[in-house]
């Protein structure tokens, strides 16, 4: 059971292509000037099963998957379920948008977990100080986007390489 905001299908703003976003409920983070505020309470989101958000995530066969928030990393053992059955029962690649650090969530045993599933993370807080509309698919410029997968065969963090021209 995950305490989820939204689901939405076919967004095209959190990654590239088609996506399922998958926004979960809570975010200790509390970034000022967090573009979804209304997601940092855990109980404002509605409980789903886990089952129903794969069935969901499966039904779209062109779509991706984004896990957003609020943040996912509160609550990974629930979107740890989702991922694994996403990925043995599609090609989909995941997205996941987190306020945390790489480097600390690798070193917590069940955001661990949820890493092994994820494609590309985008890390970091939101800083509005450091805001900039031209960066792709994230809001300031200490965010990095980061190949989970390249990432943890390496045990350091390797840039992901994204060019829309492609």
């Amino acid at each position: 059971m995950l305490s989820i905001l939204d689901i939405i299908e076919d967004t095209t703003v959190d990654g590239p292509g088609f996506r399922t976003a998958i926004y979960a409920a809570g975010c200790p983070n509390k970034c000022p000037g967090c573009h979804n505020p209304e997601s940092w309470d855990i109980h404002k989101g509605k409980n789903v099963k886990t089952e129903e958000i794969v069935e969901k995530v499966l039904a779209d066969e062109f779509a991706n998957v984004t896990f957003s928030g609020g943040d996912p990393m509160f609550q990974p053992e629930g979107f740890t379920e989702v991922a694994k059955a996403i990925k043995a029962k599609s090609q989909k690649t995941i997205w996941c948008y987190t306020g945390y650090k790489f480097e600390d969530l690798i070193k917590n045993p069940a955001q661990a977990a949820l890493l092994s599933y994820i494609d590309v993370l985008v890390d970091g807080r939101y800083k509005q100080a450091l805001r900039d509309e031209g960066l792709l698919f994230r809001g300031s410029s200490n965010q990095r986007l980061i190949d989970v997968q390249a990432s943890l065969h390496k045990k350091e963090v390797v840039n992901y390489q994204y060019d829309p021209f492609i």
